[in-house]
């Protein structure tokens, strides 16, 4: 026997209301907690490897630095492509994986273990290399500029540091805070040339001791009443004055403290970058939403907390620079616009040239019932809405819009043959419903590889 919902429906009506009755009540419910971003959430298999060094050559960082990160890195699985640019004091090493070859968290792991294989051989005086995915949500959806007239530079960048960005950070949402501009902190130890020949000793001697003593180790474990603790050698200097004090070995068994071969002070780096807004120098900075966070949601989040910042340093002004977010909402309620007119379009075309008022609301209760449904089974999946998803509704209400119209004029030719509403729902459905079936399936059979594409 042969299987026709359409038939069952209209002989049984209760279990299909219900049944559309619930899936509405859980699509509207999600609707209203799905996220918003701008793009969906894509894992981008491709790494960087950023290894700066100050006053460096590109020809130096290529031979000391660059090759030996290419050699290193090429042995990982799934290595599609390498692409380096060397700069002045600035080597970067783009690896790009092949899609759906490996997982992008386990390279990124097998990109640190190769780089931390041949840390040795790199050059001392490198700065730590930084190793990170290069995803969509490392761009900042917000940006700040923060100003005050009555703190310096450096302290409005310690403050963007250590207050802000640690306050913002503590929000559930929110990825990571950048600053641009300002300066950094900098303990500067700048050496007499003079008592240091006197005395002696180099100023590479002094470098290699103040890296080796300057430093937290751990120190293995022990066994404390009973139980094992662990033991760590705490040699770095928590002050100024401890970095000052530090002893320094000289030729012949001598010591000397650090103060006494140059001048320790605690201050500003040199500053390599500057921000400006309206010709007046400001610090600017810039958040990031974690992966699956709603855009529009942490945006409002981190305006409630910078009003707060604001009311406990009124010294320090908050301006909105450049934000994603409104474009987003403006392409969000675009689409919903859209919809929304595409559906009521369709309706006055079905009372057009069907002239018929039950045809008319029939099609005026299908749209919705098929629509809404569609974001609870977005939802449980982990879909946002988002450029592309929301692109996708619009163009499948088109294609629910054909076929209602196509089901609702052989039901509306049917009645007018002099059978009952019934009657002809029964056989114009049976005759046709095959067939419109058809159609679908074979538009989702033509965008059905798309859904098997990695990333």
């Amino acid at each position: 026997m042969r299987l026709n919902v359409s038939a069952w429906s209209i002989r049984k009506p209760i279990p299909a209301v219900v049944a559309f009755a619930v899936l509405t009540i859980l699509g509207l419910i999600s609707f209203r907690t799905m996220s918003i971003t701008r793009f969906p959430n894509i894992d981008i298999p491709i790494v960087q490897v950023l290894i700066t060094q100050s006053g460096a050559a590109p020809s130096e960082l290529e031979s000391q630095v660059t090759k030996k990160v290419e050699d290193a890195v090429a042995s990982v699985n799934g290595v599609w492509h390498i692409v380096s640019t060397v700069t002045d004091g600035s080597s970067s090493t783009i690896i790009q994986f092949t899609v759906g070859s490996v997982d992008i968290d386990r390279a990124l792991n097998d990109v640190k273990d190769q780089i931390a294989k041949i840390r040795t051989d790199l050059p001392r005086t490198i700065d730590e290399p930084i190793i990170s995915r290069v995803d969509i949500e490392g761009l900042p959806i917000v940006t700040y500029a923060a100003s005050a007239p009555g703190l310096s530079v450096e302290q409005l960048s310690w403050f963007i540091d250590d207050t802000v960005a640690r306050d913002l950070q503590s929000i559930h949402g929110v990825g990571g805070v950048d600053r641009f501009g300002g300066v950094d902190r900098e303990i500067r130890v700048a050496l007499d040339p003079e008592k240091l020949l006197a005395l002696g000793v180099t100023a590479a001697t002094v470098n290699e001791q103040v890296r080796a003593d300057n430093v937290d180790l751990g120190g293995g474990r022990g066994e404390l009443a009973g139980q094992e603790q662990a033991i760590r050698t705490l040699a770095g200097a928590r002050k100024v004055e401890d970095l000052a004090a530090l002893p320094i070995a000289l030729p012949g068994g001598r010591r000397v403290r650090l103060d006494e071969l140059a001048t320790v002070t605690d201050g500003a780096a040199e500053p390599r970058t500057f921000t400006r807004l309206f010709d007046e120098p400001i610090v600017a900075f810039g958040v990031t939403r974690a992966k699956g966070a709603s855009d529009v949601t942490v945006d409002a989040l981190i305006e409630k907390r910078l009003a707060k910042i604001s009311a406990a340093h009124p010294e320090v002004k908050f301006t909105k620079v450049d934000t994603q977010v409104d474009s987003e909402v403006g392409n969000y309620h675009s689409t919903m616009e859209t919809l929304i007119e595409g559906a009521l379009l369709a309706i006055v075309v079905v009372f057009i040239f069907l002239r018929d008022l039950r045809a008319t609301l029939v099609t005026a209760v299908a749209l919705p019932l098929s629509v809404i449904p569609s974001f609870w089974a977005m939802d449980a999946i982990g879909f946002s809405l988002n450029l592309v998803s929301l692109l996708a509704i619009t163009l499948v209400t088109g294609i629910l819009v054909d076929d209602a119209i196509v089901e609702i004029e052989n039901i509306v030719r049917h009645m007018r043959m002099g059978k009952s509403a019934y009657r002809a729902s029964l056989e114009a459905a049976d005759e046709i419903g095959l067939a419109v079936i058809a159609i679908s399936l074979s538009i989702a059979a033509i965008f059905s590889p798309v859904s098997f594409m990695g990333g």
